[in-house]
């Protein structure tokens, strides 16, 4: 802060002046006004307050001591200040595009690798599917051979039985009774 613009000095008191003034109206613009100002310049509070000790330490620095050469001086290092910020924007927006078409890339790398996997998705649950199909058909079959089974061993048992029956009727012959030894029954 070794030289003060004295234009951007009264600008600020005019705008504090009005700030300070008892119309609601003209105080609010004038706020808004000195906030625009010191965004547009980037000045916070700090540097504010800051500037306002140096001026009441030193009013003299407030005075324009070498104005013409403070200011050819001054345009050239703003000249070469933007050069240096334009030339670093350039690269920062390099950088940024190149960062874009590496997240292009794998943007498309990622959406292809999701259509794959959903391919690969479709032919697993296709599969699954069949699986179940054909476990159902192997369980019906199963329950299908055990009904038969269970029929097939009963007709065989009855079979058996009659046989057996037959069998033993044939070795040992029915006691035969007459009618005399069946009266006794009836009576």
């Amino acid at each position: 802060m070794s030289d003060i613009d004295p234009k951007e000095l009264k600008i600020l008191s005019d705008i504090l002046a009005l700030v300070l003034e008892d119309q609601p109206g003209q105080s609010a613009t004038a706020l808004e006004a000195l906030r625009n100002r010191a965004k547009r310049n980037a000045t916070t509070g700090g540097a504010l307050k800051n500037l306002f000790q140096t001026i009441a330490a030193d009013p003299e620095k407030a005075k324009p001591a070498r104005a013409s050469k403070t200011r050819a001086s001054s345009r050239a290092s703003a000249t070469k200040a933007q050069t240096d910020m334009s030339d670093t924007y350039r690269a920062q927006l390099q950088e940024l595009r190149n960062n874009i078409v590496s997240l292009d890339r794998k943007l498309r790398s990622a959406n292809a690798q999701n259509e794959t996997l959903k391919s690969e998705l479709y032919l697993t649950l296709q599969a699954r599917a069949e699986m179940q199909a054909q476990m159902a058909q192997i369980q019906s079959l199963g329950q299908y051979q055990r009904r038969m089974t269970i029929v097939i061993a009963t007709v065989a048992g009855l079979l058996a039985g009659i046989a057996g029956a037959e069998l033993y009727h044939s070795f040992f012959p029915p006691h035969i009774s007459t009618a005399s030894e069946n009266a006794r029954y009836l009576y």
